[in-house]
């Protein structure tokens, strides 16, 4: 199975710790998690815009589409980072995004029925798209919870 890993702050960004540490307490959780590695596509819609997330084999595309199904009633978030440092971050709370599989992953779509919200979206989309066609990793949450990471 293809996953990346993510980092996940257990308790929020700490300045100056480091993303690995060098040693670990007896029972503690590491901020590391395994999330299924996908090729994103980013495209406008007309009341806001979809995210394709395509994974190149069955396990990642099962293991997307189970997390997907378990946490889409989360709000989605999705972050972008370059050489480990966040670029861009979108929360998509003002809109209603919902989660499809598909034959090769899943299809989350965004939408707003508010027309402001909408521009707000399709910022996103293209702001999205920018860092992920720049090399960037985008990695997509629902609940704060990655799903998926990849890039273009």
């Amino acid at each position: 199975m293809a996953t990346g890993l993510t980092d996940r702050p257990a308790a929020g960004p700490h300045p100056g710790a480091t993303h690995a540490p060098a040693h670990q307490a007896v029972g503690s959780t590491p901020a590391w998690c395994a999330v299924p590695r996908c090729t994103l596509r980013f495209e406008k819609c007309a009341d806001g815009f979809k995210i394709h997330c395509e994974c190149a084999d069955q396990a990642s595309c099962g293991t997307l589409q189970n997390l997907c199904r378990s946490l889409a009633e989360g709000g989605c978030s999705c972050t972008c980072t370059k050489n480990g440092i966040c670029v861009a971050q979108c929360n998509l709370c003002f809109c209603n995004c919902t989660c499809e599989p598909t034959a090769k992953g899943v299809c989350i779509t965004c939408r707003s029925g508010d027309k402001d919200c909408c521009k707000l979206t399709q910022g996103c989309c293209e702001c999205l798209a920018t860092c992920c066609q720049a090399g960037c990793a985008c990695t997509v949450c629902f609940g704060g919870v990655p799903v998926c990471c990849g890039t273009c």
